[in-house]
């Protein structure tokens, strides 16, 4: 299986965004597992109106973490710098020093059924995040023949998603993109899990 797609897509994508690199994964959710991970992250905060994995992440993690209520458009910060852009689209939005994550979910802009990205700018926490997405190991090489040096997850963008992608992404770069904000939402504070 050749991965060529998905480096495509994720060049292409970093391109849009202005972004230096891109990270291809297989849900908007895991990408920002990835970057919590990645970073450490021991305390984030949750906007009260957003979607449902957002702190069913933080459980999974044990990260500390509270409901704000924030009345944000487009995109939010659950930590210092992580992002959360599930709903982003903008040519040149890419907010430098961030790891911005996007959603390609079929309701999203660029809706290919599934998926996500996490866009950054330095070459080392991408090589790291490129690795975690994929088991631990970097793809078009067999993983037997990597020596694998860090622990890696299953969530990397598989090339025929990737290929989607690549079909579908100039009319998304063409087309108008949809504002969300919070009120698209409901009150997750409210939901009896969280009581």
């Amino acid at each position: 299986m050749s991965f060529y797609p998905v480096c495509e897509l994720e060049e292409k994508i970093s391109h849009f965004f202005g972004s230096k690199y891109a990270v291809a994964t297989d849900c908007c959710t895991h990408a920002l597992e990835l970057c919590l991970r990645h970073l450490n992250v021991k305390e984030a905060h949750c906007p009260t109106h957003t979607y449902i994995s957002i702190p069913f992440n933080f459980e999974k993690l044990k990260i500390k973490w509270d409901f704000k209520p924030l009345h944000w458009q487009n995109y939010y910060y659950i930590a210092d710098n992580i992002i959360d852009a599930a709903v982003y689209w903008k040519q040149g939005g890419y907010i430098q020093d961030t790891y911005m994550c996007l959603s390609f979910q079929y309701k999203k802009h660029l809706g290919i059924g599934r998926g996500g990205a996490i866009l950054l700018d330095a070459k080392e926490d991408y090589l790291k995040l490129k690795k975690m997405s994929y088991d631990g190991r970097l793809p078009d090489i067999p993983w037997a023949e990597q020596d694998i040096d860090s622990i890696g997850y299953h969530y990397y963008m598989p090339p025929e998603t990737a290929e989607l992608g690549l079909k579908k992404l100039p009319s998304a770069i063409s087309k108008t993109p949809k504002k969300w904000s919070y009120q698209n939402y409901p009150d997750l504070s409210k939901m009896k899990v969280f009581q």
